[in-house]
């Protein structure tokens, strides 16, 4: 089959002409200052229009064929090739991108359809249909997607949301991360992770850290699982000396070069998730990789290839879930304005990033964040947040009143996900609410208990 070279439009006295297929999504990408700096952007609204017009005629499967980074320069284009499930494929493969919105859309695309239908799209196939979404039409797709991954717990059944507690601090200081772990507990967040960004990726570091985290977990029998978001290297080393590893981490994004920026390859996630895996230390499951991303990353490393930057956030997600990963998330307002200018821009892209993953197949969390020079604010954060729960997001941060001392940002609090659990009626995973009742934590499900109460936890410290 033949494809057309060029895409063009007319609007009104002006024909807008796109040469390339990576022309044409990164000029039907909503408005980002990333973008922009990166000189990908459409000129102008009507640019985008035109090209948004041009990219829903485009057929799903050009993008198996005209592939945005060469086969044989990037090791991502490889896997997502290699990869790709054409049985999966085939309810969809006749469709064109617009086409392909419409068919996410029906009622009669369900949770079964989608999760049956995930191995068989390629994240360049996402990334387009996304492009011509409203906000809406993220959030509902997104809904119809149900992802369960476990390893201590389970994470995203129905009427769940996760929290990762995370009690950085700015010097490792093991009596202030142990004070904001309590806090956290007291809260009833940690379901999804209890996850420390050590302020030193170092070996002692790492495993002082592991060591803090397995002794609160093993001591008071928690359902829940401990992770040092150190270099996954650092986690190989650590596992080899015989410290108590969890989940292993590591930040991806969506080319070979931004990767390699990372110190990351294929062979090296590979080995770390044998070795994980090889330690035996779920109870209920053996997802064992925590992956985070966010937009911007592979433009930051001068790593895009002239792919704009949802398209390579969209990547990303094709390496995580060659891993099958427990936890993935995108850290969506953290690398600064310069990425994504305001609150509005951060909105569309944490929305944009969460229902790319859960089409792709991934337990997609989100790091509901901004930085403090960008133009945003608490209630932006707050518009995010519910969002996302009306969404189906499967997790998302619990940092002591909302603002990291350690990494200086600004992300989402204990309280918040009371917010969120009281206003949708979502509960914590199942094990892990079973142990908040029991420990006196939480009553009646989703509640705090009378703070006047006793806590086990508390007695027992």
């Amino acid at each position: 089959m033949s494809y057309p070279s060029r895409w063009s439009l007319a609007v009104g006295p002006h024909r807008y002409g796109f040469t390339t297929l990576r022309e044409l999504m990164a000029k039907a990408t909503p408005l980002r200052s990333g973008d922009v700096l990166a000189g990908l952007a459409a000129a102008s609204a009507e640019e985008r229009i035109a090209a948004q017009q041009c990219l829903a005629s485009v057929p799903l499967a050009q993008f198996l064929e005209d592939v945005l980074i060469p086969y044989e320069q990037d090791v991502v284009t490889r896997l997502i090739i290699d990869t790709h499930d054409k049985a999966a494929f085939a309810p969809v493969a006749g469709l064109t991108v617009g086409e392909f919105r419409d068919w996410l859309l029906r009622y009669e695309t369900d949770s079964a359809v989608l999760e049956a239908l995930a191995p068989g799209l390629t994240p360049e196939m996402v990334a387009a249909v996304a492009k011509l979404m409203s906000n809406q039409d993220l959030i509902l797709v997104a809904s119809k997607c149900r992802v369960v991954t476990a390893f201590r717990d389970t994470i995203g059944l129905p009427g769940r949301l996760s929290v990762r507690l995370q009690p950085n601090h700015p010097a490792d200081d093991i009596h202030g991360i142990a004070a904001a772990m309590l806090d956290g507990l007291l809260y009833g967040c940690g379901d999804a992770v209890i996850g420390i960004n050590p302020a030193t990726d170092s070996v002692p570091a790492m495993e002082t850290l592991l060591r803090l985290m397995d002794d609160l977990i093993h001591r008071h029998d928690i359902p829940t699982q401990s992770c040092v978001l150190a270099h996954v290297t650092t986690a190989i080393e650590v596992m080899e000396r015989g410290a108590p590893v969890d989940l292993v981490f590591q930040s991806i994004a969506g080319t070979e070069k931004a990767n390699a920026s990372f110190g990351v390859t294929l062979p090296i996630l590979a080995e770390a998730r044998e070795a994980a895996l090889a330690l035996k230390r779920g109870t209920v499951g053996n997802n064992v990789m925590y992956f985070e991303t966010g937009q911007g990353s592979a433009l930051s490393a001068n790593a895009h290839h002239g792919i704009d930057m949802q398209t390579c956030e969209a990547r990303a997600y094709a390496l995580a879930r060659q891993f099958a990963p427990l936890l993935v998330n995108t850290v969506v307002g953290f690398i600064g304005p310069e990425y994504l200018y305001d609150g509005k821009q951060i909105i569309r892209a944490g929305l944009e990033d969460h229902c790319c993953g859960k089409l792709l197949g991934l337990p997609m969390g989100c790091d509901i964040c901004y930085t403090n020079h960008a133009e945003a604010d608490q209630n932006d954060m707050d518009n995010l947040l519910t969002l996302l729960g009306v969404a189906g997001c499967t997790y998302i941060m619990g940092v002591p009143g909302a603002d990291d001392i350690a990494l200086g940002y600004q992300s989402t609090s204990f309280h918040d996900s009371h917010y969120l659990r009281q206003a949708l009626g979502l509960k914590p995973a199942p094990e892990f609410a079973a142990w908040l009742e029991k420990m006196h934590i939480f009553a009646e499900g989703q509640r705090l208990a009378d703070p006047t109460a006793h806590h086990a936890l508390l007695a027992a410290l």
